[in-house]
């Protein structure tokens, strides 16, 4: 399976910045150190001004890097040479974000893909020698999704739902004439499509709960489907890649444990092996294109901690400054290696290394907007707690500069999106910019979260509104340990799910936080269960097995959905939402705002016209940001030193 170079979070250093703190308040006032320098304040352009940078594919004679940047306001797609030097744009959008797929393997075109102002229903496009643009997928409301190249590159694969608004089938495109085959027709339900190179045998994935999952093995040749998983109990299994001979098939699993690994199975024998493990979640493993090289990832307790293996071989990732190595692309010949660096305060930047000599990286890129000093900025640290019931909640903390127990600061509790979703440490330009402003956060992790072992994710089924919100609760005891927030202001902030836990809060726990933001949060879980988009189907049922029936489980979906609740919000709101969002409609937010609204509560709200689940925009970027952080300093900060009201 070809996979584009990930951009993940950074591991670093973990800081003592909160025990220290809680010290410090220990002492005689008379001993106290003056409070700490305030960091120099950015403008939220400023922080945009940082370049966000993703993908990374070697052209066909290695001398060039296709990726995709919003340098322009918007993402496109961009070429650079190996050796440095100012990127080429090579898409020119000024409304629909363009993300890069690759470069074709043997002459300059290269793949892409867009959506339609952030509807998902992404096209796969293809830039001609020419530069001209042809959609490989046309057709109004289809999704497509580009899979893999052959094993001589003579064809790619495609999935899309053309046929079938629900399912996706897989075809075949002929990579000089684009003439395409079916090569599996998707009748049932099945989820993910990965191919091996010799064609023969296509892995699907079944979908039975959101813990648990199987990967069943066809075979093209004579149109058998096995089911290669057969387990007891809860366990989750995740085709990953075939091995570049098409013997292997690489899986990811958790069954017999709490955390994920990487095993092999074998066509010819029908036999399982393990192949790699690790003390947390195993979240991918992929091979190099000729081979030799394989690349794993682990989720180590909210960072991707690197694998590198050379002919089955651990070798030493390289070691540089600012960050960690976070995603590996390798060129075809496997001579050379695509990378990004990523820290806690310096957002991605490209690298390139030549495979096997002493040369030192070259870095392709600065991403951080040049009128930022990152020693202004705040490093992340791992913290925990224990919650209401003892079970302890890991998160990521964000403190700011002048925070001390003479100067304590508002807090945010952020919620990650899901359900099953993860904060993870690495460059974050919106917790920078809280943390630049004054406020501390606190990205919890709260039960039911991803990275933290089977029994911790599967903590939040069927009680979503009441254990993971009172996490959330929890969270302020931890934040007023630390000495240097003040407990009397701290808000919540969330998206998506994180949204829904905002409004949870709000609603069923009116007390508890001084004010919400809600970005593109559920309301309503009945409206949003019915409304899923189609292509959803295959999970369908996991859904409702972890949230609720809409129809058999109305009066507790009904129970636990802030909409009907909404009386009960006597605290500031703000919500945010995207007008084309497939996911958690435009709806949701509306009826929230209009229900609060009739308690007389301040609301604000913003709706950006030309985005979806998420706001790909660099204008819209800044105006989200920056009136989130107006609205905290109003209802936060008036009277900082003195309590709140």
């Amino acid at each position: 399976m070809s996979r584009p170079l990930l951009t993940l979070v950074a591991s670093l250093a973990l800081l003592a910045a909160a025990p220290q703190a809680v010290m410090a308040a220990e002492k005689p006032a008379a001993a106290v150190a003056a409070a700490p320098k305030p960091a120099k304040r950015y403008t939220i352009e400023q922080f945009m001004a940082t370049v966000n940078i993703g993908g990374a594919s070697f052209s066909a004679d290695e001398s060039r890097i296709l990726f995709h940047s919003n340098e322009s306001g918007i993402f496109n797609v961009y070429a650079m040479p190996v050796g440095g030097g100012k990127p080429v744009q090579l898409t020119n959008s000024k409304t629909d974000s363009h993300y890069a797929v690759g470069y074709f393997p043997k002459d300059d075109r290269f793949l892409y893909t867009r959506d339609q102002a952030g509807n998902e229903l992404n096209h796969l496009y293809v830039r001609e020698l020419d530069g001209s643009e042809r959609d490989l997928t046309p057709g109004e409301k289809l999704k497509a999704r580009f899979v893999d190249w052959n094993g001589d590159e003579t064809a790619f694969y495609v999935a899309t739902n053309e046929r079938d608004p629900k399912f996706f089938d897989l075809y075949r495109y002929d990579a000089k004439t684009y003439a395409r085959t079916l090569v599996f027709k998707n009748e049932g339900g099945w989820q993910g499509m990965d191919i091996s190179r010799d064609g023969r045998w296509l892995a699907l994935g079944k979908t039975n709960t959101t813990a648990d999952s199987d990967v069943h093995l066809a075979d093209l040749k004579s149109g058998e489907i096995k089911h290669i998983t057969k387990h007891q109990g809860v366990a989750q299994y995740s085709a990953q890649e075939f091995d570049p001979q098409s013997r292997e098939l690489l899986m990811t699993s958790n069954d017999g444990g709490e955390f994920t690994r990487v095993v092999a199975y074998e066509m010819a024998t029908g036999k399982t092996r393990e192949v790699e493990k690790a003390d947390w979640d195993v979240v991918y493993s992929y091979y190099s294109r000729d081979g030799r090289h394989r690349v794993t990832g682990v989720n180590a307790d909210a960072s991707i901690a690197l694998r590198l293996y050379r002919d089955g071989q651990p070798i030493a990732l390289p070691k540089l400054p600012g960050g960690e190595v976070r995603g590996v692309a390798f060129s075809r010949s496997g001579k050379r290696m695509a990378f990004y660096v990523n820290g806690d305060r310096s957002p991605s930047n490209l690298f390139v290394a030549d495979v096997g000599t002493n040369a030192a990286p070259r870095q392709l890129t600065q991403s951080l907007s040049k009128d930022i000093d990152p020693a202004e900025l705040v490093d992340a640290s791992i913290v925990r707690f224990k919650s209401f019931d003892g079970m302890v909640i890991p998160s990521v903390y964000l403190q700011p500069k002048e925070a001390s127990p003479t100067h304590k600061v508002p807090a945010i509790v952020f919620v990650h999106g899901g359900p099953g979703g993860q904060t993870m440490r690495g460059y974050s330009a919106l917790m920078q910019y809280f943390a630049n402003n004054g406020y501390a956060v606190l990205g919890i992790n709260n039960r039911g979260s991803s990275g933290y072992g089977k029994t911790f994710f599967t903590a939040d089924d069927g009680k979503h509104g009441r254990e993971p919100l009172w996490d959330c609760i929890e969270a302020k005891t931890y934040l007023a340990s630390t000495g240097v927030i003040d407990p009397e202001r701290i808000g919540i902030v969330g998206g998506s799910y994180g949204g829904y836990m905002v409004l949870s809060a709000m609603a069923f726990r009116p007390e508890a936080f001084k004010v919400g933001i809600d970005i593109f949060g559920v309301a309503n879980w009945i409206r949003t269960l019915e409304s899923i988009p189609p292509y959803w189907e295959a999970q369908r049922a996991a859904l409702y097995q972890e949230i609720g029936d809409p129809v058999k489980d109305r009066d507790f979906l009904m129970a636990t959905s802030p909409l009907f609740h909404a009386k009960e919000i006597r605290k500031p709101l703000m919500v945010i939402q995207g007008a084309n969002d497939p996911r958690v409609i435009k709806a949701e937010s509306d009826d929230i705002v209009a229900a609060v609204k009739k308690n007389n509560v301040p609301v604000d709200y913003l709706v950006f016209d030309d985005e979806g689940h998420g706001f790909s925009k660099k204008k819209n970027q800044i105006e989200g940001n920056r009136r989130m952080v107006e609205f905290l300093d109003k209802y936060l900060k008036p009277g900082l030193g003195q309590p709140a009201k």
